[in-house]
């Protein structure tokens, strides 16, 4: 079985050209968590330790009441086909962050405003990919 990834390594996934948002913007909590509410809080406070394939398999799970010994196989299923990256993610087409992986595909946010951002965008060594526009 092909197994499909997410992941990019040393790439800095910029905000969509045409977001509105000024600034990296927490999305707000409804009733039932969102999909852009779970990826904020696993990345936000878990910064570098997971991959993008992590955060969109567990988020998967969660909405799945998946248990732990599911997990394995489940898994499998979920990345025999392919899978939307950050690059269509709601944080950075709507919400102001860019995603930003390490040499080891690990993952980080980072809000528009920040310093950091501006730093990513201006490394050399960082490959940059625009996240996905809104409107056609």
């Amino acid at each position: 079985m092909k197994v499909h990834t997410t992941n990019y390594f040393d790439t800095f996934i910029e905000v969509a050209d045409d977001t509105k948002a000024i600034f990296g913007t927490q999305p707000e909590s409804k009733n039932k968590k969102t999909v852009a509410e779970m990826q904020y809080e696993l990345i936000s406070k878990n910064p570098y330790k997971y991959t993008s394939d992590d955060i969109f398999f567990q988020v998967f799970a969660n909405r799945n009441d998946l248990t732990k010994a599911e997990y394995k196989q489940a898994r499998e299923q979920f990345f025999s086909k392919g899978q939307p990256c950050f690059r269509a993610s709601p944080l950075t087409k709507t919400y102001g962050f860019g995603i930003h992986s390490d040499r080891n595909g690990k993952i980080a946010l980072y809000g528009r405003e920040t310093d950091q951002y501006q730093k990513l965008v201006a490394e050399p060594n960082v490959k940059k990919v625009k996240a996905m526009k809104s409107s056609k």
